[in-house]
């Protein structure tokens, strides 16, 4: 090697530990960029999503007008969400479970395809889909503010049936 390589190589080597160390010296118990899974500070589902799912926010804020967000939301088994669509694009990855999903107007468990953990999708804005919890259930949705859920019909939009 030319002495050159080695010194690139020795100044790779340096930054790389540089930035290791830099990274452990900002992280502090108070720090809330980073979720150990039993830390995930899941709290009641808004309104418009039906009762008995728990929803944490990671990241950004989702009922902003502008800016990214990172929610998961945990369903219990059998749980459904109605037939809906959203302005903006949706990204989904299954973190546990059997997340179904169906596209369409109308709740049809028959035509829904089964995604296990690991699973990911992202839905265009304006896709009717519909969705249901095949067990315990938890799903990391990503995208950018605001997140809004419109009901195909909005009698299943359960803020309505307060």
């Amino acid at each position: 090697m030319k002495p050159n390589a080695y010194l690139n190589i020795a100044l790779a080597l340096v930054f790389a530990a540089v930035l290791v160390f830099a990274s452990g010296a900002q992280t502090s118990p108070s720090a809330k960029h980073a979720f150990t899974p039993d830390a995930i500070p899941y709290g009641p589902a808004p309104a418009f999503v039906a009762a008995g799912a728990q929803l944490a926010v990671l990241e950004g804020n989702p009922g902003a007008t502008s800016g990214d967000y990172t929610v998961r939301l945990k369903m219990p088994d059998g749980y459904h969400i109605a037939p809906h669509w959203h302005p903006k694009r949706e990204n989904v990855t299954v973190i546990s479970g059997t997340f179904k999903v169906g596209m369409g107007d109308r709740f049809d468990e028959s035509k829904m395809g089964d995604f296990h953990a690991g699973s990911f999708a992202y839905l265009d804005p304006e896709m009717h889909h519909y969705a249901m919890a095949s067990g315990e259930v938890v799903v990391q949705v990503h995208g950018t503010a605001p997140l809004q859920f419109n009901y195909v019909n909005p009698d299943d939009d359960p803020s309505r049936k307060k």
